[in-house]
């Protein structure tokens, strides 16, 4: 696996932020209202397709066409990369054209899990999860389980919102809905913190908090800077997982 560990200059971060604004972001919020938490029996959030597009250019989570995105960190002692790619590919998930993601988690110099994520992004700038396509292979690359894939609008599967055009602080979101098997929840809980990770060093960065009810005892962290996006994902609680950025590639 490739591990590039380039030096941070403005020109690099004034490539990654081509195209960043938010489309629509000083949209009145009645054109893309954000759904309430409530629990996720009665949990239904309002999609009008017209309202969404699969041009994801929310500067906190930035999804460009073409741009791969390389992590580099360990699962509790086993090394592990992670390589999410932003295909030039779209989907209609729920009637809506959303942006293809192929996450590949790489372990043992193997492909362990594969991923297939669909965002769009909404008038006002915030970014909606519409499903995944998820699996996880055994040593010969046979699938073993296909276990939290889902689909927006199907079998009661709902989206959720991902990131905010403008993080409220301490507002709880579900990412994803499908009882049982899609139950991401967070919230942004500063804008102050500061990281450093192979890729530079920053301030002013978003942090958030991520559980799942399928996971109670799992704690999430994940850290996100304005034009690049995600920088560093560590489990708090219940685990000792960690990736953080090593290279931005277009």
């Amino acid at each position: 696996m490739r591990k590039i560990i380039p030096v941070v200059t403005a020109v690099t971060l004034s490539v990654l932020m081509v195209g960043a604004a938010p489309t629509g972001a000083g949209a009145a919020g009645s054109r893309c209202p954000l759904p309430k938490f409530g629990p996720g029996s009665d949990y239904h959030p309002h999609i009008d397709p017209a309202n969404f597009s699969a041009k994801v250019t929310n500067p906190w989570y930035p999804l460009l066409a073409g741009t791969t995105y390389i992590y580099a960190g360990m699962d509790g002692k086993t090394p592990m990369t992670d390589i999410l790619a932003v295909s030039r590919r779209t989907k209609k998930v729920d009637g809506v054209t959303t942006r293809v993601i192929n996450d590949r988690v790489i372990k043992h110099g193997r492909v362990t899990e594969r991923t297939t994520d669909y965002y769009a992004q909404d008038k006002c700038g915030n970014v909606w999860y519409f499903g995944e396509d998820t699996a996880e292979l055994d040593r010969h690359g046979n699938v073993t389980t296909t276990d939290g894939s889902f689909h927006a609008g199907v079998d009661g599967a709902e989206p959720g919102v991902f990131m905010q055009a403008h993080p409220q602080l301490d507002r709880k979101f579900r990412q994803e809905w499908y009882q049982g098997q899609a139950e991401d929840v967070y919230k942004a809980v500063s804008k102050t913190a500061s990281r450093t990770v192979p890729y530079g060093s920053f301030t002013h960065v978003l942090r958030t908090v991520e559980t799942n009810a399928l996971e109670p005892g799992v704690r999430d962290n994940k850290y996100y800077v304005r034009g690049i996006g995600t920088v560093e994902e560590l489990t708090v609680q219940g685990g000792s997982e960690r990736i953080r950025l090593i290279d931005v590639l277009h």
